[in-house]
């Protein structure tokens, strides 16, 4: 599969390096751009990629074209690629980009707008994804398994849920990475070494999900399973539910949601 990818920045990388790995494509079936020459040189040396300054040559032949840019570069980039062939599929993973102005500003109607989250640089991501009716049964798997080399997949039917994605998915590991380092630093202050209070938590992070997953159980009806009346975990539960911990995240997963719906709008 030929790719071109226009923005070869963390994204970008995570996406050539889990295609490379999961032999989705060869390195030289990828043809990347990006405005920063060190970006580039470090592209091409790392990946063995082919990488340029120009965002025509990176598009041209390629059966996917993958929009890996910031927001407020798209009206730019668009207007430099604009006249792909109905071959060609395009997947935005542009934040707040609909699919309707990418439709207009590409004059072109086969695109996937998908949003991975930050877990993907290292084959452990979720995205979730839509196409455009134009795109092909076949132009559909190319976008899946381009995805799916980035870990899970979900397509949805309804263009409103990529927003959702957006602010759940796509924000959430921000959401966990900050839990992390609080309890890290917890840990710190009631007397362990740092290492062994990062130990303590990585990995119970890790088997807290996992076992949501693999047990299928509500995460309350677990959580009752670590809860003894009136243990130490009843006691940190308390002051959780004081602080207002479940209402704080509904309101970050909120505005993170109307951020994104924000940047479509313009």
């Amino acid at each position: 599969m030929k790719v071109g990818f226009i923005g070869g920045g963390i994204m970008g990388e995570a996406m050539i390096k889990s295609l490379l790995a999961k032999k989705v494509a060869m390195p030289g079936d990828i043809t990347v751009s990006d405005v920063s020459q060190s970006r580039r040189h470090a592209l091409s040396k790392g990946y063995g990629v082919k990488a340029t300054a120009n965002n025509r040559e990176a598009v041209d032949g390629a059966e996917a074209v993958v929009l890996a840019i910031k927001p407020q570069d798209l009206s730019k980039v668009l207007s430099e690629v604009k006249g792909l062939s109905l071959q060609q599929l395009v997947l935005s993973i542009v934040a707040g980009a609909s699919l309707d102005s990418l439709c207009r500003g590409l004059d072109h109607s086969c695109l996937v707008r998908a949003m991975p989250n930050m877990p993907a640089r290292i084959g452990e991501g979720m995205t979730v994804w839509m196409a455009t009716a134009d795109v092909s049964q076949h132009q559909r798997e190319l976008a899946r398994s381009i995805l799916a080399a980035l870990g899970e997949e979900i397509y949805v039917s309804s263009e409103k849920y990529i927003d959702m994605a957006t602010a759940l998915s796509g924000s959430g590991p921000a959401y966990i990475f900050l839990v992390i380092e609080s309890l890290v630093d917890a840990g710190v202050h009631i007397g362990l070494p740092r290492d062994i209070a990062e130990k303590l938590v990585i990995e119970t992070t890790l088997g807290s999900a996992r076992a949501v997953k693999v047990m299928a159980k509500h995460p309350a009806e677990l959580r009752n399973m670590v809860t003894s009346p009136a243990g130490t975990t009843t006691e940190g539960l308390l002051q959780l539910e004081r602080g207002g911990l479940r209402s704080l995240l509904l309101q970050a997963v909120i505005a993170a949601y109307n951020k994104a719906k924000n940047l479509g709008a313009k």
